[in-house]
């Protein structure tokens, strides 16, 4: 009788044991996932402040104009179209005074074993009022552009004109 009551009494530590650890394994995995889901908001707050930092024009002057920023390229589906979507900033915004430019995007193709050049707008095109744009302090651009039938691009480049002028240029490797 003695022993049965001190089984049942083991038994029930051993339980309660037992329970215990499973709640601590449990509040271990929910305090992981948060510790996980904490770096990645931290991460994401450091590449906006990153962003931001970039926006201001620098101490003293520096530089004023506008620039390129975030220069993307993505092909759309396995078709001969691809993406372009870039950042344009106007360091020159704290004298209010708009950037009017158009874009040229200079890709550099593969076909039939040379290189070769192309300009979007092209003269041919007349969509030249596509590329036109005009940013107070930043804008997004995007857009879409195809290469011909058989052609690998290589890289391109992207350039904001002003009155013919480049202004501001830079290129992807692709």
């Amino acid at each position: 009788m003695e022993l049965d009551a001190e089984l049942t009494k083991l038994r029930g530590l051993a339980g309660t044991g037992e329970s215990n650890l499973r709640m601590e394994r449990a509040t271990q995995q929910q305090l992981s996932r948060q510790v996980e889901a904490l770096e990645s908001e931290n991460a994401a707050l450091r590449e906006d402040l990153a962003f931001f930092e970039g926006l201001m024009p620098p101490e003293g002057g520096g530089e004023a104009g506008v620039r390129i920023d975030k220069f993307r390229i993505d092909q759309v589906g396995v078709t001969d179209e691809y993406r372009y979507r870039m950042l344009v900033v106007n360091g020159d915004s704290k004298h209010s005074k708009a950037f009017r430019g158009t874009l040229q995007l200079l890709l550099k193709v593969r076909q039939g074993g040379k290189d070769v050049m192309i300009i979007f707008p092209s003269d041919e095109e007349g969509g030249a009022q596509n590329y036109r744009f005009e940013v107070k302090n930043f804008h997004r651009l995007e857009g879409v552009f195809f290469v011909p039938n058989g052609s690998v691009p290589v890289s391109i480049e992207a350039r904001l004109l002003q009155d013919g002028n480049v202004r501001a240029k830079q290129s992807v490797t692709l």
